[in-house]
């Protein structure tokens, strides 16, 4: 099997198929070398073609809340009273430094994440 850069779409779907083909191969023969190798081509042409942002971190945290099963009362400990719970997840206030301490400490949630910036709601209204 010929391995060789992935330049085209037609490239990547064909890298995908070999991967396919040689997903069970045994390890350190071979074939699982090349599936190895193939892996890491087809890895860095979707971070070039397919990148995948991080999300809003308002946005973040409503879907770690939903997918948790978690309420706006189980955010109080780590942001504050209901109503500072409230402004955060209303826009009206930004996350504090604190804030995503605790939120990384209590819910093991990514940082690089909760610090990135994000729209309040005077920014909707300008």
């Amino acid at each position: 099997m010929e391995i060789r850069p992935i330049h085209t779409k037609k490239d990547y779907l064909t890298a995908l198929s070999k991967i396919e083909k040689l997903w069970n191969a045994p390890p350190k023969s071979l074939d699982s070398d090349r599936l190895e190798v193939l892996s890491l081509l087809v890895e860095q042409y979707e971070k070039i073609h397919y990148p995948i942002h991080d999300p809003d971190p308002i946005q973040f945290l409503e879907q770690v809340m939903e997918n948790r099963g978690l309420t706006r009362k189980d955010l109080e400990p780590m942001i504050g009273p209901r109503g500072r719970v409230s402004d955060i997840l209303n826009r009206s206030r930004p996350l504090t430094l604190e804030m995503i301490r605790k939120l990384v400490n209590q819910l093991n949630l990514p940082a690089d994440v909760l610090v990135k910036p994000y729209p309040l709601k005077e920014a909707f209204a300008a």
